[in-house]
């Protein structure tokens, strides 16, 4: 167990007593601190290592409330510290405390105050951070530009960690203990961390790719509720029966792995449940799914012993379900490790718990009453007042009528009621010569109350009814809430099981959405392999085909040793951005185990996706579009390996044409100059003829050029769509241009232009007179004024330069 000490700065650390003088060396050698937030099931990271002075950064990821995210990345980096803030999530603390109770691993923990973690502290303490990479003498805005392609700026919860972090940094003086007080803690680069065997993909790919679309909600009565998922790879492949499917899903499309065990797991299911003939089995099992209902909350509000009686229902449905499943799916191929595991871990626990409610839970009397009712045969001592309940109006009505004849003979009628909490009462008609309370008096009676012109009494004879009987609805109410515990610690006890049927059935349900997908739009599986290459035959855009009505097919390969970086020509609007997207949703799909949309498909395993392709604007980071998309291809440029998939469109725009190109030009040489096992596969589309008509590109195997074919029939320009080997020597701008509508007196001086800029000639103006016709101008004023006789004193030299040699400088003038 962790020691609890008070630091004394204030701080409540928890350490691990004993550790033994070779465990402090070793710390001293490498210490790793690592600084966590979790907030609203997200998880936001980073870890200091000291061993090459680097800062690792994770960004905002989802995570469950057993922390599994936090667990496998504590596994991986085996921090020496774990410091958090002092108001923490009830998860985090539970889950600090069980790691506190590991024997074999117990991390220092420490809590700083929660001010400590300020999204703006944070920032600022990065700006003011010992950063010996950063230019000298560079200012504090440009400084913030920088930074922006070294770290991601949207992830609030791990730059708020990152501030807290470097705080604790230099209380500690973490490798610098021994300099002056001067020096600060060196961070000498950062890095993005990911989980190992996960694909890295960040914010923008998500976006470009359309893997994640939010639109508004139609209805008006939810615009302030929520967002609804638009077109995207989510929306369609999400065909997920229960709630906590469509999450699992959502995890796995946020965490695409490399694991081979894992994504064959997957395949072999999807593959079952594609066959045509496993279509009946597919139906019954997604109808089954349905009644899955949320299992940890039914378990959450039993514990707090807040339990309704839909609340019973929803569970009875659901262990009931999925018994049903179990035992469908046992007369399944049990080759299948999902099958297999279904049928073994899904125990006789769940219908020993489905048995217990159906004995136990009267469901049509439960929502009846709109309470908690228990079955007949459960408790003796509940029937026995059950059945004094239901014989209680005949015999209070016979008791009514004896009272009644000791009554005033005026009183017309009476009758005994019961009332919950207040017992038995006799009651009677209000006269109209009862108008004051005094007139409600009678002998023997002990008046109550008056309700709807009705007279309440106590007597006698209610008394000994009270005696006799006593408050029979709540007796029940009480017998039977004493039940409903019984039940709710006895399914608590079974509660692994239940949680046994929420994993399994996820994933079931995951598997089942894809495979479902897979046979509407036509999907094939990928193989996969732990090599490096690429081969898509006949790939589709999975959401584009879905919205055109024709879609033409195109094939890309990426061999291990040549052709691993394209470069893609063509006009515009020829379709060379969907082609860049489609090889990116094909190469997602097979990382997350789906089917792909295409002939065949063989995927090497890809560790990271980049792309710039987006521009997109930063009004809270204060950076300009071409800043952000250098940060972008900065991102590419330094983080991707020879494993990794890069799109590339249109780089270079946001500048002016030389320096654009420049840029181009120069990225690609530096992947051209790493080793052969370094060079990612790399998709560029460029509309930069020049990159390759003036040779800006070293000859290299490792490049290829790609092209969308085009035709022109007269003046109107036919895309066909079609990928073919080669360079595209025009964007056929001007038909394009023509096509969208513009004016064609712009378009045709448009062409003239660019014309005259392609051969070297000097651009003739619309807008003044041409260089010949000024010549000719120049030339008759010359010889008008030769024509002068000078020494005629009735000459009118300035009459002459203002009619015509000022007009000839530049524009006509106005005669006054």
């Amino acid at each position: 167990m962790a020691v609890a000490r008070e630091d004394p700065r204030g701080s409540l650390v928890f350490g691990a007593p004993g550790r033994n003088l070779e465990e402090e060396e070793e710390d001293d050698q490498a210490a790793v601190l690592l600084s966590v937030l979790v907030q609203q099931g997200q998880l936001g990271l980073c870890f200091y290592n000291s061993e090459n002075s680097s800062l690792h950064y994770m960004v905002d990821s989802p995570d469950n409330k057993e922390l599994h995210l936090l667990s496998r990345v504590i596994q991986e980096v085996r921090p020496h510290l774990i410091l958090t803030s002092a108001k923490q999530e009830r998860c985090l603390t539970q889950y600090l405390q069980q790691l506190g109770s590991d024997p074999h691993y117990r991390p220092e923990v420490v809590t700083y105050p929660y001010v400590d973690f300020g999204l703006e502290v944070g920032k600022q303490r990065l700006l003011s951070a010992h950063l010996p990479f950063l230019p000298p003498h560079i200012s504090e805005r440009d400084k913030m530009s920088y930074l922006s392609s070294c770290i991601t700026f949207d992830s609030p919860l791990m730059l708020r960690a990152v501030g807290a972090l470097l705080k604790c940094l230099d209380r500690r003086r973490v490798g610098v203990e021994l300099e002056d007080s001067s020096v600060g803690v060196p961070i000498l680069q950062f890095n993005a961390y990911t989980l190992k065997g996960v694909v890295y993909i960040d914010r923008d790919t998500y976006s470009v790719l359309q893997i994640f679309k939010s639109d508004l909600h139609p209805s008006v009565y939810k615009l302030q509720s929520g967002e609804k998922e638009g077109l995207s790879l989510y929306g369609i492949l999400n065909r997920c029966r229960s709630k906590f499917g469509s999450k699992m899903l959502r995890q796995w499309f946020l965490r695409p792995t490399q694991d081979l065990a894992v994504l064959r797991r997957r395949q072999e299911v999807i593959r079952f449940f594609t066959s045509p003939r496993n279509s009946d089995v597919l139906n019954t099992l997604q109808a089954s799914l349905r009644n899955i209902r949320n299992i940890p909350g039914l378990l959450r509000r039993m514990t707090l012993s807040s339990t309704k009686v839909t609340d019973w229902q929803r569970l009875y449905k659901t262990v009931y379900s999925a018994v049903c499943i179990r035992d469908s799916v046992r007369h399944l191929p049990q080759s299948i490790q999902l099958f297999r595991e279904i049928g073994e871990e899904l125990s006789d626990n769940l219908q020993n718990i489905a048995a217990l409610i159906n004995r136990v839970v009267d469901f049509d009397a439960s929502l009846e009453e709109n309470r908690f009712t228990v079955k007949p045969n459960v408790d003796p001592a509940i029937d026995e007042k059950k059945r004094r309940m239901m014989g209680l109006p005949d015999f209070l009505t016979d008791v009514a009528r004896r009272e009644l004849e000791r009554l005033d003979s005026g009183i017309p009628s009476c009758c005994v009621i019961y009332i919950p909490l207040i017992g038995f009462l006799l009651t009677v008609p209000r006269l109209p010569s009862m108008v004051e309370k005094e007139d409600f008096e009678m002998e023997g009676l002990e008046f109550m109350f008056l309700s709807e012109d009705r007279l309440h009494y106590r007597n006698q004879t209610t008394r000994e009814l009270d005696n006799l009987l006593g408050d029979l609805h709540s007796d029940i109410r009480d017998m039977e809430t004493a039940v409903m515990t019984q039940l709710q610690n006895a399914v608590l006890e079974w509660s692994q099981s239940l949680y046994q049927v929420l994993d399994l059935m996820a994933e079931l349900d995951c598997l089942m959405a894809m495979s479902s997908a897979s046979l509407e739009y036509s999907y094939t599986s990928p193989k996969l392999a732990r090599h490096r290459k690429i081969a898509i035959t006949q790939g589709r855009h999975p959401l584009l085909e879905l919205c055109s009505p024709v879609f033409v097919a195109n094939s890309f390969h990426s061999s291990e040793s040549e052709g691993r970086i394209k470069i893609v020509t063509g006009p515009n609007s020829s379709g060379k951005s969907i082609f860049l997207k489609q090889v990116g949703l094909i190469v997602f799909m097979a990382l997350i185990g789906s089917d792909v949309p295409a002939k065949e498909a063989e995927v090497g395993l890809v560790d990271g996706i980049f792309t710039r392709m987006q521009s997109r604007e930063s009004v809270s980071v204060g950076l300009s579009t071409f800043i952000i998309d250098l940060n972008q291809m900065a991102l590419a440029l330094n983080s991707s390996t020879g494993n990794s998939l890069v799109l590339i469109d249109e780089f270079g725009k946001g500048t002016n044409t030389v320096d654009g190109l420049s840029l181009l030009a120069a990225s690609v040489s530096f992947w051209l100059k790493k080793s052969l096992e370094d060079v990612p596969h790399i998709l560029l589309a460029t509309n930069f003829h020049s990159l390759m008509q003036l040779g800006l590109l070293p000859t290299s195997g490792m490049l290829s050029f790609l092209t969308l074919e085009t035709a022109v029939d007269r003046d109107e320009l036919v895309f066909l769509y079609q990928l073919k080997e080669g360079i595209c020597q025009s964007s056929y701008a001007a038909n394009i241009a023509a096509m969208a509508g513009l004016p064609a007196c712009l378009v045709h001086r448009a062409v003239e232009v660019s014309e005259q800029y392609r051969t070297g000639e000097p651009v003739k103006r619309v807008d003044r007179a041409s260089s010949d016709e000024q010549a000719r101008r120049c030339q008759s004023v010359v010889e008008k004024f030769l024509s002068l006789d000078l020494e005629d004193k009735d000459v009118d030299l300035h009459g002459f330069m203002k009619d015509e040699v000022l007009p000839s400088a530049g524009d006509p003038v106005n005669r006054s």
